[in-house]
């Protein structure tokens, strides 16, 4: 489903009568899926943010639309948005152009907008999965995909050897170099058979509730 559908199909269940016409907008990063604000948007504001793709608000103070980065450039780019179970809150997902708080921070909350080691993973992961769908002749991760499973197989089966290799060396930089390899091409490999990581961490915690 594209944006501008989402959009209208979250708006047609919308309960803005129940707030005196607004609902708070719950703002967090599409990648690193950190909180960056909250706001509030009537039914024009959320209009106005399916027509233009960038998030734009109600304010209370000045009582007005406004559209975040309409002064700053730091737009507010939609992803994806949700409503939730009482139909009367949104969660959108975006892509931010710079910082979002008026302060300069990357975070209302004065926080840094930084995913961890973990939400890299779910990005590279998210990448990966973009090159299977949308294959590019220019990239090694889509010439992977288009050589099928018993391929990558073979080259996990391969980087696993290497990395066998380096452990009974001392050169650390070559260890991780070859350990890097290992986990890249063990993604593909899950995301080739359709399976998700999440799928394998969550074997992993039934065996530790043993």
């Amino acid at each position: 489903m594209n944006l501008e559908n989402l959009i209208a199909n979250t708006t047609m269940n919308i309960d803005f009568a129940k707030q005196g016409g607004l609902v708070p907008a719950i703002i967090q990063d599409a990648k690193t899926d950190k909180v960056l604000m909250l706001g509030y948007m009537n039914q024009e504001a959320l209009t106005k943010t399916q027509a233009e793709g960038v998030v734009t608000f109600y304010s209370r103070s000045k009582e007005r639309l406004w559209t975040k980065g309409e002064t700053s450039n730091n737009f507010l780019h939609v992803v994806e948005i949700l409503l939730d179970c009482d139909q009367d809150a949104l969660l959108i997902k975006v892509n931010p152009a710079g910082p979002t708080c008026h302060t300069g921070t990357d975070t209302c909350w004065q926080e840094t907008n930084d995913p961890g080691q973990a939400g890299w993973l779910n990005h590279l992961k998210a990448v990966i999965r973009s090159r299977k769908n949308n294959p590019s002749d220019k990239s090694y991760t889509s010439s992977l995909f288009k050589k099928g499973t018993n391929k990558i197989a073979q080259k996990v089966g391969e980087e696993a050897v290497e990395l066998v290799i380096e452990a009974m060396d001392s050169n650390d930089t070559l260890f991780k170099e070859e350990a890097s390899d290992l986990l890249f091409h063990y993604l593909v490999l899950l995301e080739q058979r359709g399976i998700d990581f999440d799928e394998i961490i969550d074997v992993l915690r039934a065996r530790n509730a043993k």
